[in-house]
């Protein structure tokens, strides 16, 4: 990789316009081999635990799926919004309550996803 051109996401160079108005660090095209790294690293499984998903209780002994964590049950695992958008958290503003099981899978998933990002 040469120091004077533009370079991708993915570290490789990438193709550069001849006019002159076109900033050295900017990224301009991707080229196919671009794409196909990028691909490629999108379709490798998870290097950490997948996000749990939610649930809410429909019943005795019964239940259901829910859109996301409840603002309430983020903020009694103490994860921020920030985070859970970091850590690829499903977040439904519009749920209100708290099931337990929810806030420790979030915290059980937030101790074992520690390591940096």
């Amino acid at each position: 990789m040469l120091a004077g051109n533009p370079v991708n996401l993915l570290g490789g160079s990438c193709i550069q316009k001849i006019e002159k108005s076109v900033s050295p660090n900017r990224m301009t095209t991707w080229h196919k081999r671009d794409w196909q790294q990028f691909y490629e690293l999108a379709r490798r499984p998870w290097q950490r635990h997948r996000p749990p998903r939610p649930v809410y209780p429909t019943g005795l002994n019964r239940v259901l799926p829910a859109q996301g964590f409840s603002l309430s049950e983020l903020d009694d695992a103490g994860v921020d919004l920030d985070l859970a958008e970091r850590l690829g958290l499903p977040v439904d503003a519009g749920r209100i309550g708290v099931y337990g099981p929810n806030v420790t899978v979030l915290r059980d998933f937030i101790r074992s996803s520690r390591q940096p990002l």
